[in-house]
């Protein structure tokens, strides 16, 4: 497997590169791509919400009516939840959303999240991202030589000119090779990467 290699400035082509058959041709499964996301997205959450229960509002805990004959019901305190200013009965905890995903299962994701942008052609490869100086104005146009405008940009160590460059386009986000992660690469249309990213990451998945 073959793909051509462009420059950033020129957008001409610089010949092709070799992928991996078994990072880049797997034919791509919904399901794993699913799981993937679903594990990352559970992962994202604080999981910081918090209300208080019976136990933790201020409140009297006196018997504020008689047992019998005053015709309402029988409460024993002003904190339970059914008045106003009381606990709240089962209401939500601080605790982690994270759910259990097999190492095996996330790397295979990224492989099918690669396979997935390369048989679809929304793969692009260049030789470099480095810049002298951070332009915003300049990057955009070696974009549209491109023809970027959603787009995620992943090189082995991200280039602090290149990255204070693209940090006000919209649409386009910068990630080094370490931190490629599903969710990021299916949420753009296009995954540009760097000779070095890709080596990367065909030394991380192997």
């Amino acid at each position: 497997m073959k793909i051509n290699v462009f420059t950033l400035k020129a957008g001409a082509n610089q010949g092709t590169v070799e992928l991996d058959e078994t990072i880049f041709g797997l034919e791509p499964r919904k399901d794993i791509l699913h799981r993937m996301v679903t594990y990352q997205m559970a992962k994202r959450q604080q999981g910081t919400h918090k209300t208080k229960e019976r136990g933790e509002v201020t409140g009297s805990t006196k018997k504020f009516v008689r047992q019998k004959g005053s015709g309402g019901a029988r409460h024993g305190n002003r904190k339970a939840p059914q008045f106003v200013g009381g606990g709240k009965a089962h209401g939500p905890r601080v605790r982690s959303h994270a759910i259990a995903l097999p190492k095996k299962v996330r790397s295979l994701a990224l492989k099918h999240a690669l396979s997935a942008k390369y048989s679809a052609s929304e793969l692009i490869v260049v030789d470099h991202v480095d810049m002298g100086e951070a332009k915003t104005k300049a990057l955009l146009g070696y974009f549209a030589n491109l023809g970027l405008d959603n787009a995620l940009i992943v090189d082995s160590e991200v280039n602090e000119n290149f990255k204070m460059s693209a940090r006000n386009i919209p649409n386009v986000d910068v990630l080094p090779v370490a931190g490629a992660n599903v969710y990021d690469i299916l949420n753009r249309d296009k995954l540009v990467l760097t000779r070095a990213a890709l080596e990367g990451l065909e030394a991380r998945l192997k």
